[in-house]
C-alpha cells in the first residue's frame, strides 16, 4: 500500500466516523448550506450548544463548529422593529 492510498483510506475512515446520522432521509451533511437542519443528538441549553447528527456543534448565538475544525461565525438575522415609516 502506498502512502497516498494509506492517507486516502485513513481520511475516508475519519469521514465515516463523523457521519452519525441514522435518520431516513439522511440529514444534511456538515458541508451543506442547510447543515443546521440536522437532528440534535446532544442538547445543552444551559451551556449554549447542541451537537447535531452531522457532527456540527451549533451554538446559541448561531455560530458553528464544523467536524473538520472550521468555524462559522454567528449569523443572526437582523432584527426588525415592525415599525413602518412613511417616506
Amino acid at each position: 500500500m502506498t502512502q497516498s492510498t494509506s492517507h486516502r483510506t485513513e481520511q475516508t475512515q475519519r469521514e465515516k466516523s463523523i457521519t452519525m446520522c441514522p435518520h431516513q432521509p439522511t440529514c444534511p451533511t456538515a458541508d451543506s448550506e442547510d447543515r443546521e437542519a440536522a437532528h440534535p443528538v446532544a442538547h445543552h441549553p444551559e451551556q449554549g450548544w447542541s451537537l447535531l447528527c452531522n457532527g456540527v456543534v451549533l451554538f446559541e448565538d448561531t455560530g458553528e463548529l464544523l467536524p473538520d475544525g472550521r468555524i462559522i461565525a454567528p449569523h443572526r438575522p437582523l432584527r426588525t422593529t415592525g415599525v413602518i415609516t412613511a417616506a
